[in-house]
């Protein structure tokens, strides 16, 4: 062994045994730090448990044990903390026409919120019990922050302590419940909620939530956030737990963002966490919603809900963490509660602190881009302005379908034209059938079809183009009803809440995907909906081709069963659109018909050929006969070559 490999193995050696020995200083060291931690959890637990609430007339009798335990848990929190623990809950009110608001002072949270102006599903003549949006068992908020003792960080949780309140002050059209928590001597952490009397829709659901720090800077332990713990279970306001339940969910808004997000319309539980800033977080229900709102946007926010049985009268259980950027220099942070209905007039109006919009009104799934923008713009305000004028929702869904169908009739009309063309050449088509029956042949027939097409003036998608651009409207409107909570408690003939659905009986067994009662509204809707299907089926002229009796029943027969499955738990009030739909595009089909027989047809169809008699092939035209020549002479070649193989 030489001299370098000799101090290679020293160097080594060294270096090992000194990894060696840091490690293990470092494992000791660990190890007493986890000792401490423990140590400090368990003193901060047994601290905790002394500061239970405990009897005045009790104390004075307490055992040296339980006066020890005091004493240690008033030098870990100190004598403020210990005090406002054991203190008594009182529960204060607010109050104006749209909320009623009940608060503790225990923890200074809201526990229960009244709407004034809603009641829950009840046969018509029994509405008397109003929506409750936060369920007192449940109600849960929490602010967590840690504050120094010593060499300590102690974790307070604000829902562990009874705050004092000298109760709701007036000023001007406002009213102010200040609660405060004296944390410390001098140092006070105070809850200033604030409810508007003025009739201001961006006002009559919002509370404002002002976070205050008096003098807590100095005693506050190193962190960068506050946390907000946010929980509650929701109630079943609605007739049809599934319908509401669909519509049931946690939304939330990502700042500078023109729509929302949500955690999907889950029958289970579902949890989301978002290191990123968030502008608000509400618990969503069909027709109402609790929205939190940062008006310097929460630092993170993990989310999730767990559905509750049907039954049960609940929907969900929310729960969510939501992070306020801690910064010493702060002493005040502005939030905003808003605790109403998802009607679309009321939630535009919310806007940030500058006047700013943040899309509240994104609460009320309408749809996508175009579906939402038709909806908004178009739908609603006209849906607005009937209201005005009539009282009844019924002539109202009957006008906005009137109007639709003036609407879409230019393209109602070009389908019509096109499946009347097709019909008046079907015996041209037939001969083209018989021509060519062979499969070989395929190209040549599909070749002198569109040469017949084009001498007829047709479009071979005419009927298919204007059934697409009509489909955005027919999903607006699909979107529209479920989610209007204008329809909501609104009667009409047989039905005592168009947005729910309609019973003429009940049955004493559950069908399953069909449910338990007779929806009338939906089953019109699907019998009217044989009647068109099979007008439309007629009208198209190939009843007897073959193949087509499958398609018949599918078309006629199949599909209303299946709405019929799938509508009879939806809104009735979106069942009538349909049923009237139908029944006025029927009447507009059979108009034409009688004033648009065949034979104008063919002779527009003859006028047209004898115009384009002449007329040079279009550039299209010309690539689609050369790309037919090179198909059928690559099946000549095939069948050619098959040929020579055999």
């Amino acid at each position: 062994m030489d001299k370098k490999t000799i101090i290679g193995v020293v160097l080594m050696s060294l270096i090992f045994i000194g990894y060696v020995v840091y490690n293990s200083k470092q494992q000791a060291e660990y190890q007493a730090y986890l000792s401490e931690v423990q140590a400090q959890e368990q003193a901060l637990a047994e601290a905790e448990a002394a500061a239970q609430p405990i009897a005045t007339e009790a104390s004075s009798e307490a055992t040296p044990t339980a006066q020890s335990e005091i004493d240690q848990a008033t030098l870990l929190f100190g004598e403020q903390l210990v005090a406002a623990k054991a203190t008594a809950e009182q529960s204060i009110e607010m109050k104006n026409d749209y909320l009623t608001v009940d608060f503790t002072t225990r923890g200074a949270k809201m526990q229960e919120v009244v709407l004034a102006e809603y009641t829950k599903f009840a046969p018509k003549d029994e509405r008397t019990e109003k929506v409750i949006l936060f369920d007192p068992a449940t109600a849960q908020f929490d602010m967590e922050f840690y504050i120094k003792r010593g060499l300590n960080n102690v974790k307070i949780n604000t829902s562990e302590y009874t705050f004092t309140s000298e109760g709701v002050r007036r000023e001007g059209d406002r009213q102010v419940l200040t609660m405060s928590l004296e944390v410390a001597p001098g140092a006070k952490l105070k809850y200033e909620y604030v409810l508007y009397d003025e009739k201001n829709p961006s006002r009559d659901y919002l509370i404002d939530f002002n976070i205050k720090m008096e003098n807590l800077s100095p005693i506050m332990a190193q962190q960068s956030s506050l946390g907000l713990m946010w929980s509650n279970r929701t109630f079943q306001n609605e007739r049809s737990y599934k319908n509401e339940n669909m519509y049931t969910t946690l939304s939330y808004r990502l700042p500078d963002e023109d729509d929302v997000e949500d955690l999907g319309m889950s029958e289970g539980s579902v949890d989301e966490q978002l290191q990123s800033e968030v502008n608000w977080v509400a618990f969503r229900q069909q027709f109402f919603s609790q929205a939190f709102i940062a008006h310097g946007n929460f630092a993170y926010a993990d989310m999730g809900f767990t559905t509750e049985e049907a039954g049960s009268g609940y929907l969900k259980h929310y729960t969510s963490r939501m992070g306020l950027n801690y910064n010493p220099q702060q002493s005040e942070y502005n939030l905003s509660i808003y605790c109403g209905p998802n009607k679309f007039a009321v939630l535009s109006d919310v806007v940030g602190p500058d006047g700013e919009g943040i899309a509240m009104e994104r609460l009320i799934p309408l749809g996508g881009w175009l579906v939402g923008w038709f909806n908004r713009w178009i739908v609603i305000p006209v849906f607005d302005f009937l209201r005005n004028y009539i009282s009844s929702f019924g002539i109202i869904i009957l006008i906005l379908t009137i109007l639709v169908k003036l609407l879409i009739f230019p393209l109602t009309y070009k389908s019509y034209l096109s499946t009347a063309k097709m019909r008046v050449i079907k015996p041209e088509m037939d001969a083209l059938n018989e021509k060519y029956p062979r499969q070989e042949d395929a190209m040549k027939k599909q070749q002198e079809m569109m040469n017949l097409y084009k001498k007829a003036g047709i479009n071979p998608m005419g009927g298919c183009v204007p059934m697409l651009i009509q489909l955005p409207l027919l999903w607006a409107l699909f979107r529209f009803f479920p989610v209007s909570i204008e329809l909501r408690e609104q009667p009409f003939l047989w039905a005592d809440d168009l947005s729910s659905y309609d019973s003429v009986l009940n049955l004493p067994f559950t069908i399953p995907w069909y449910g338990d009662h007779v929806s009338l509204f939906a089953l019109l809707m699907c019998l009217t909906m044989v009647g068109f299907s099979y007008f439309t089926y007629q009208q198209q002229g190939t009843a007897n081709q073959p193949g087509m009796a499958g398609m018949k029943f599918m078309m006629v027969y199949m599909m209303p069963a299946m709405m019929l499955f799938w509508f009879n738990d939806y809104a009735s009030g979106l069942c009538y659109y349909y049923l009237v739909s139908q029944i006025l595009t029927m009447i507009i089909m059979t108009s034409m018909r009688r004033f648009v027989d065949d034979d104008k047809i063919r002779y527009m169809m003859e006028k047209n050929s004898a115009k384009h008699k002449n007329s040079k092939k279009s550039r299209f035209q010309l690539r689609y006969e050369e790309l037919m020549r090179q198909q059928e002479e690559m099946m000549r070649q095939q069948q050619k070559a098959a040929g020579k193989r055999k």
